[in-house]
């Protein structure tokens, strides 16, 4: 088992930045890409950003090209997604997910394991 516990959420002004992170726990050599997703009120889970194993190659919503980045820390066991120009739009609880698969996806089904989430609210 994999545990992720999701910090780093909070209120913002638009235009500000946050920046989230994922600490892993467990057998976490045996997952690969890991990911951030988000779902707001009413809304379906949606996918923002992954990462390989490795970290070499990233994949990202098109709704947060260019302002969000998405980073791990193998030696630490973290995935942080630094988040910057927020919108409201932004506003939903931000999920991170684990796989073992090694291939990057913005299906949720194929996701492993999934934190609790941590709520993420912009004001404009």
């Amino acid at each position: 088992q994999v545990q992720l516990v999701e910090s780093g959420g909070g209120l913002v002004q638009a235009g500000g930045s946050l920046r989230l992170s994922c600490a892993a726990s467990g057998r976490t050599l045996t997952v690969n890409a890991m990911g951030w997703f988000r779902q707001a009120p009413g809304k379906e889970r949606e996918f923002v950003a992954a990462v390989t194993g490795s970290g070499g190659s990233t994949s990202y919503a098109d709704s947060v090209k260019g302002r969000f980045t998405i980073s791990r820390d193998n030696a630490k066991n973290t995935v942080s997604l630094q988040m910057n120009s927020l919108k409201s739009e932004d506003t939903a609880v931000y999920y991170c997910a684990a796989r073992f698969g090694v291939r990057l996806t913005a299906d949720t089904r194929e996701y492993d394991y999934w934190g609790q989430g941590t709520q993420v609210t912009v004001s404009s």
